[in-house]
């Protein structure tokens, strides 16, 4: 089984609870199902233009977060899988996911086909215009458009409150004497053995040389104080994700670094003309600051006892839209930005006059991959009825799911 054996370098008793969480809905089995998707779509055809993707495009990997001056974006926000490949790959994988969450919102299938169209439509169209700008242009570019209402406006709400503060105070316990330490909440936030603490410390002075001379200023002014063990997300439940809690001047100015492994991603099979990328968390992060209009200022890579770590902060105002939010017009107001967003990363790493002339002016193109997401949707499905079923007899072991939503 694919998934099983995407399982294979990740730790072994953290598997259930991944297991746990794709089991919720059809939505989130697609989110820990990338790689079963990489291989359906490495069978469909592709016009061979190739861009920067995403690789794990869908609804909750578009989200707000704080850029380095501070403001609050609306951008692509999750790239373990990115690569180089086909932009297709992307647009179709996005454009599933809002039939799937569509769905879990309570939305029908012609609301979800409407929203589809629309995403396709914003992608055709904001291609059409980075294909007349200037590279520099599109490179300054950042999607505004469609954000002061809807899902994204809320999303961003959320993004305004969840300072490192609120993260602080959420992860952390007072200590009797001194700065606060993480909470012991395993098996979600644990403390590590002293010796993986020491390592994983030991390795930001080499994720301090991947920083910018003004980054390393900022980094050097903070102390790190507490290491732990966190489970994160879907799709990344059972990679090695520690992280360090930093303060600067006081308890007042704390930094939360997540030190994340990062795995091959799961369309480099499918991929034979890219050479094997030397660093894993390198990688994500050199496609994170190719597609982004802004970027974490701490994002950087390092190695942690001889595997490849992305470090980034745990919380920059980060947050995301929740499916409940995506019920009728909401979901077409969202599906336009991401169109617009996902058409803006790929005209930052590919040729967008060539994709834009192959998207051309009509809705074709908007109907094709609505009935492609459709029967995809409908084919998810189907296997996440499988997956339960493997689950209900015993070939997939589940946590319980207290210990897996914590």
């Amino acid at each position: 089984m694919l998934l099983q054996e995407s399982n294979a370098e990740r730790l072994p008793a953290l598997v259930p609870i991944k297991i746990t969480r794709m089991a919720q809905s059809p939505f989130a089995f697609f989110r820990g199902a990338a790689p079963l998707m990489a291989l359906d779509l490495s069978k469909t055809p592709a016009t061979g233009l190739r861009v920067q993707i995403c690789g794990d495009a869908h609804v909750q990997n578009v989200g707000a977060f704080a850029a380095p001056d501070g403001h609050l974006t609306f951008d692509l926000n999750d790239f373990d899988e990115t690569i180089p490949g086909p932009w297709e790959w992307d647009v179709k994988r996005m454009a599933a996911s809002l039939v799937l969450a569509g769905r879990e919102a309570g939305d029908t299938d012609r609301e979800n086909a409407d929203a589809i169209r629309a995403f396709v439509g914003a992608y055709r169209e904001a291609m059409n215009g980075f294909a007349e700008m200037t590279f520099l242009d599109t490179v300054r570019y950042e999607v505004r458009r469609y954000l002061g209402a809807g899902p994204a406006h809320v999303a961003l709400s959320r993004a305004e409150r969840a300072s490192p503060q609120h993260a602080l105070a959420k992860l952390t316990v007072r200590a009797r004497a001194g700065l606060p330490r993480f909470h012991d909440r395993p098996p979600i936030l644990a403390h590590v053995p002293d010796r993986v603490a020491a390592a994983v410390i030991a390795s930001l002075a080499s994720y301090r040389e991947t920083l910018g001379p003004d980054r390393q200023l900022a980094l050097d002014v903070y102390r790190p104080v507490d290491v732990a063990f966190k489970v994160v997300g879907t799709g990344s439940v059972g990679t090695r994700d520690y992280v360090v809690l930093l303060f600067g001047g006081g308890p007042a100015d704390p930094l939360i670094l997540q030190v994340k492994e990062e795995l091959t991603s799961c369309y480099h099979p499918y991929l034979p003309e890219t050479p094997p990328f030397p660093h894993q968390g390198r990688r994500v992060a050199e496609g994170q600051h190719r597609m982004q209009s802004a970027t974490d200022p701490f994002l950087g890579w390092t190695r942690v006892e001889g595997r490849d770590y992305l470090v980034r902060q745990l919380a920059d105002h980060k947050a995301k839209v929740e499916v409940s939010e995506l019920a009728g017009s909401a979901l077409v107001r969202f599906a336009r930005v991401s169109g617009e967003i996902l058409a803006k990363a790929h005209a930052r790493t590919g040729d967008a006059a060539a994709i834009a002339g192959y998207c051309g002016g009509s809705d074709r193109l908007d109907r094709a991959i609505a009935r492609f997401a459709l029967a995809y949707a409908d084919q998810a499905e189907k296997d996440y009825a499988l997956f339960r079923k493997a689950i209900r007899s015993g070939v997939l072991k589940a946590a319980p799911k207290r210990d897996a939503i914590g």
